[in-house]
This record gives structure tokens, C-alpha cells and sequence, in this order.
């Protein structure tokens, strides 16, 4: 037997109730312990796309995924090791009113817990670790989050390939289908807000994505590849906007833009500055970087950056 790694995804889930912090357990039916949401990722899936089925498949709380919490590793019982990725997720009033969960062959129940209880009941040391990731990140005051993301446009016919304005140039084929793959896990953050660059090839990229939300791009020059080399641009006044509005953002754009928007973004929230904003601007077409920030309070700084590059 080959010593492959088994991914899976999952998270801990988090709801206020009178003010009071509560987590989500489940008891599985066939193991009688207690444990975090998650389950293993299935063929074409990102590990966001996997966390935010898992915990739905599992109690019928539909989440959004927030801040990353950590990873645990163990050996299972065929002696393969599994990786599993998890991040926050607040469940909402309206969100668990919906549940439709009931008792099932795998989930025995759910159960709302408080976290200290949490950590005296669940069965698994990893999934305790994991629980004192999240809690660290609430002692800090960091508990709702909102995401931008920050989007480079998925592969475009070569610039030297182009005889029409560079505006106007289009996705490959490969490009139109890393378009339509990056729908689920930019969906799996929540993504309300669509902000492109009015190149062509931006729109395309994000056209899947709104038509499985219902709802239109923005597109602004302000953020284009054109208005940047003519020094046009207006980076930090698309950035505002999102900062202020505090709501999932995508903003897609090109390469040569997207330390700008790093930049800024810091900027827009008294983030000290360094090397991590490089790594989170140089992206692959179709890649992209969750900028995480605070929802009561986006101007305490960057909570997290975590960089996906999903493999088409």
C-alpha cells in the first residue's frame, strides 16, 4: 500500500447567542465520539469548496468559510496519514433555521456547545488544538471577519498573439474553463460583490461567478492594466469602497496591478507592511488571495492572508 496523504476540510462553526459564544460538535453514529465538522475532499474539489460541503452535508448549516485555523495531521487506522484544513464559520440565525438536519447512519446529532466545554468534550487532542487555534483568534478580539479577495484573470490569449486593443483581448480556452472552476471555492468565502477591471479578459473571468450568484460585475477602469501603465489608475478609491462596505469582495484584475492592490489594502487598514504582500500579489492566472479583516473593526489591521491556486 502506498503511503499517499488523504486531504479532507472542515470547521469550527460558531454562533452568538446572547452574546455568547457557542461552537458546533457532532456525534458520529459509527465511532459513539465528538468532533469537529469535516469529511474528505472529493475529485475536483478545492479544500474550501470541501469545508463549506462537509459542514453542511454533516448538520444542514449552510456557513461561508472565514479565517483559516489550522491544520492537523494523524495517522489513520491503514497507517495513511490525513491532512485536514480548517477554518471559522459562523453559522447565522437564518442559516440554522434552515437546517433541515435530522439523525443519520454517519451523524447521530449536533450539539451547541460552549467552548470550554468543547474542550473537555471532544474525543481527539487535534480537534482541541484546532479549537484553542480559533480561541486565540477570539482573545484577540477577531471573531466575525469579512473577505476580499483579490483576483488575477485566468489565462487570456498572449499579448503578441493579439492584433486588436489589449482591452479586448480574450480567454483561451483553458482560461474559460478556470473560470468556471473558480466559482465553488470563491463561492465557499462567501463572495457577495463583484469588482473587475473592464478588460475583457477580467469580465470573462468573473462572468461564471455572477451568473451563479444573480448578480453584475462592477467594472471600473480605475483598476485596469491599461490605466495602470498609463498611470490612470485609482487603486486606493476601488479599495476604499470595499474596505468601507465591509462585505465579501472579489476584485479581479491583472498581474501587474495586484501588488498595488496589496498595497493599498494595507494601507486601507494600518497593516504594516512586508514581504507577505509580495507572495499574496504573485499569482498564477486564476489564482487568488483571501485578505480576511474584521468586520467591527477592518482598520485594526490584516487579520489573515491565505493564497489559493486551484490546480486546473
Amino acid at each position: 500500500m502506498t503511503d499517499t496523504a488523504v486531504y479532507a476540510a472542515g470547521g469550527v462553526v460558531w454562533r452568538l447567542v446572547e452574546g455568547r459564544l457557542m461552537v458546533l460538535v457532532i456525534h458520529r453514529t459509527a465511532y459513539a465520539d465528538v468532533t469537529l465538522p469535516k469529511g474528505k475532499v472529493d475529485p475536483g474539489e478545492t479544500l474550501a469548496e470541501t469545508a463549506a460541503r462537509e459542514i453542511f452535508e454533516e448538520t444542514g448549516i449552510r456557513v461561508t468559510l472565514g479565517i483559516s485555523v489550522g491544520l492537523s495531521r494523524y495517522r489513520m487506522p491503514n497507517k495513511r496519514q490525513k491532512i485536514v484544513h480548517y477554518w471559522s464559520a459562523e453559522a447565522t440565525d437564518a442559516a440554522i433555521r434552515a437546517s433541515a438536519f435530522v439523525p443519520n447512519r454517519e451523524i447521530a446529532a449536533i450539539e451547541w456547545v460552549t467552548p470550554k466545554k468543547a474542550l473537555s468534550y471532544l474525543s481527539y487532542p487535534v480537534d482541541v488544538e484546532i479549537l484553542e487555534n480559533f480561541l486565540r483568534f477570539v482573545d484577540d478580539g477577531i471573531l466575525s471577519t469579512f473577505p476580499i479577495v483579490v483576483l488575477r484573470h485566468t489565462k487570456a490569449k498572449p499579448r503578441e498573439k493579439w492584433k486588436g486593443a489589449d482591452t479586448k483581448r480574450p480567454l483561451t480556452s483553458r482560461g474559460t474553463q478556470q473560470a468556471d472552476a473558480i466559482v465553488g471555492p470563491l463561492r465557499a468565502f462567501g463572495v457577495q460583490k463583484i469588482v473587475s477591471s473592464d478588460a475583457v479578459r477580467c469580465v470573462t473571468t468573473v462572468a461564471p461567478l455572477a451568473a451563479a450568484l444573480g448578480t453584475k460585475i462592477e467594472r471600473t477602469r480605475s483598476i485596469s492594466q491599461d490605466a495602470w501603465e498609463d498611470g490612470t489608475a485609482d487603486v486606493r478609491a476601488v479599495v476604499g469602497r470595499r474596505v468601507r462596505a465591509r462585505k465579501p469582495a472579489v476584485l479581479c484584475s491583472h498581474g501587474p496591478v495586484l501588488p498595488d492592490i496589496l498595497h493599498e489594502l494595507a494601507l486601507a487598514t494600518g497593516t504594516l507592511r512586508g514581504s507577505y504582500l509580495g507572495s499574496a500579489s504573485a499569482l498564477d492566472p486564476g489564482s487568488f488571495s483571501v485578505v480576511h479583516l474584521s468586520t467591527s473593526n477592518p482598520g485594526s489591521g490584516i487579520v489573515s492572508i491565505e493564497t489559493h491556486d486551484p490546480k486546473f
